[in-house]
């Protein structure tokens, strides 16, 4: 899709979560990968899949989120939330 082909940093961001087994116990990852250059810009894991999760993954982005121009998730439960949806407010007030 022609969106997600960028040509310069923070264009368009896309974001996930997957499970990976930990001491026979499943741990998730959420990660924030750039389409510039295939870049892991944010990431966070951890016991639990939810919101903090996802917001701790933001929280580790080192540059100013209203640089990222599009952001593109499956928008599963983890960021249909209230905590979630103050974070892309951030990202929708791209007038800094």
């Amino acid at each position: 899709m022609e969106i997600f082909n960028k040509d310069k940093t923070f264009a368009a961001v896309v974001s996930d979560l997957t499970y990976v087994r930990v001491n026979k116990k499943w741990h998730y990852i959420c990660v924030f990968v750039d389409l510039f250059n295939r870049e892991i810009i944010g990431y966070s894991a951890g016991p639990n899949r939810d919101a903090l999760l996802v917001y701790r993954a933001f929280a580790s982005v080192k540059t100013d989120l209203r640089n990222i121009q599009i952001f593109h998730t499956d928008r599963g439960n983890e960021f249909k939330n209230k905590l979630i949806d103050e974070a892309l407010e951030t990202l929708a007030s791209n007038d800094h």
